[in-house]
């Protein structure tokens, strides 16, 4: 066992590492940048067009090239992660450039900004494993539950900031404004991971490997692992019914009769749940039956799911959005924890993407399924409808994979019942 300080053990110490420091703030802007840039493309897309489906086209578009995620975690391990991270947000930072240009000088359409979500669905998807991957380079091995902690209540401060900047900047400079702080961004998002000293070199062992054999390999070892694909189900199951998230545009509208204020709002209000829902992560990870913790809080997530459905009173929607948040929050948390705690270094760029994978592939299904429901029955029969389906997903994950729900976390051995 080490002898480190308890202080040394805090969320906190993950900043004594320098390296560590600028990998948090790489995401932090990255993490506002996609947020903005998801939002100002459904904002403008509905309110040019109040078209639910030409909204649901973006999530259709991201969805096609999900195969790519899979490719990005062999890259994550092939390749230079640092240069990774610096060249995929450097065509995103060209991209969002294009649309504050082409908003300014009033030129913007609809397919423009469908184009750039492609290039930047492509880049997202070939780059988002690398900075998990490169985690366990910048901090030591017992920080890695609060680094992985900070980096989600990160991204959800992130999802806060990015809707309330929205807000005020769409509604008073339109998209071009909104683009360009996008792209400012962005651009932070290059600087920070060009920064880092540590080595963002693959392991020499897996440049001999094949492309085939090398995403082979990594799929073999999720396959095999004791949780994490009951894991990836649950998550799968009950997202592709639920999503709600690229769609605040619509439910602001359809529930509450509210424009790009309500979509804000609704964001910020998830994001802040999820911020109190990393925070709670901290006090429970010495709890040690977390598979159980998961499958309690996802539970929870579908009956809010109803509850939001049903509800006409947007006061109580905020409230119902910010414990969605926190639910799903958790789960993440804990999900990212033990893929970096159970996968080896040369392996976790592989069982990184496959978990951005799953995560993104329910996201973008949810919102073309969630889309498509809600143009036939209505935005508030779709959220009661997914929260019934996702019961009943819980209950099967519950009954079929045991292993979840029996799951007790040892430090000394993390995959041990």
């Amino acid at each position: 066992m080490n002898n480190n300080n308890s202080n040394d053990l805090k969320p906190w110490a993950v900043f004594k590492h320098r390296d560590y420091t600028f990998l948090w703030s790489g995401l932090a802007f990255q993490s506002i940048t996609m947020v903005l840039r998801l939002l100002i493309s459904g904002q403008w897309i509905y309110d040019q067009t109040g078209s639910i489906a030409k909204v649901g086209a973006l999530g259709a578009i991201q969805l096609i090239q999900l195969p790519l995620a899979l490719y990005g975690g062999t890259l994550a391990d092939r390749v230079n992660r640092k240069k990774l991270m610096v060249m995929t947000q450097s065509v995103v930072f060209i991209s969002l450039a294009i649309l504050a240009y082409l908003a300014y000088s009033e030129k913007l359409e609809v397919w423009h900004i469908w184009a750039v979500t492609f290039a930047c669905t492509i880049v997202q998807m070939l780059g988002n494993a690398a900075r998990p991957a490169m985690l366990p380079r910048v901090i030591p091995r017992e920080l890695l539950p609060h680094g992985v902690t900070v980096q989600v209540s990160t991204r959800q401060i992130a999802m806060v900031i990015a809707p309330l900047l929205f807000g005020i900047v769409y509604e008073t400079y339109g998209a071009s404004g909104a683009f360009f702080i996008a792209s400012t961004t962005a651009f932070c998002s290059i600087l920070s991971p060009a920064l880092i000293k540590a080595s963002g070199e693959p392991n020499v062992e897996e440049n001999r490997k094949g492309t085939i054999s090398s995403l082979v390999e990594g799929l073999g070892f999720v396959k095999r692992h004791r949780l994490l694909p009951g894991l990836y189900l649950l998550d799968i199951g009950v997202v592709i019914f639920s999503f709600y998230r690229e769609l605040f545009p619509v439910f602001a509208d359809k529930l509450y009769g509210m424009g790009a204020e309500g979509t804000a709002m609704l964001a910020s209000a998830d994001s802040i749940g999820g911020i109190i829902g990393t925070l709670i992560v901290f006090y429970m990870n010495k709890w040690p039956r977390k598979g159980f913790i998961v499958l309690v809080g996802t539970l929870m997530y579908a009956i809010l799911l109803i509850l939001f459905g049903i509800n006409p009173i947007f006061i109580v929607g905020l409230i119902i959005i910010a414990l969605l948040g926190l639910l799903d929050s958790i789960s993440m948390v804990m999900r990212q924890t033990l893929v970096q705690l159970t996968t080896p270094d040369q392996l976790l760029g592989r069982a990184s993407s496959v978990h951005s994978f799953a995560a993104m592939g329910a996201n973008h299904l949810g919102t073309v399924q969630v889309t498509l429901v809600s143009s036939i029955i209505g935005a508030s029969y779709t959220m009661v409808m997914g929260g019934f389906i996702s019961i009943f997903v819980v209950a099967g994950i519950w009954y079929f994979m045991p292993n979840i729900g029996k799951y007790r976390y040892d430090p000394e051995n993390p995959l041990e019942k």
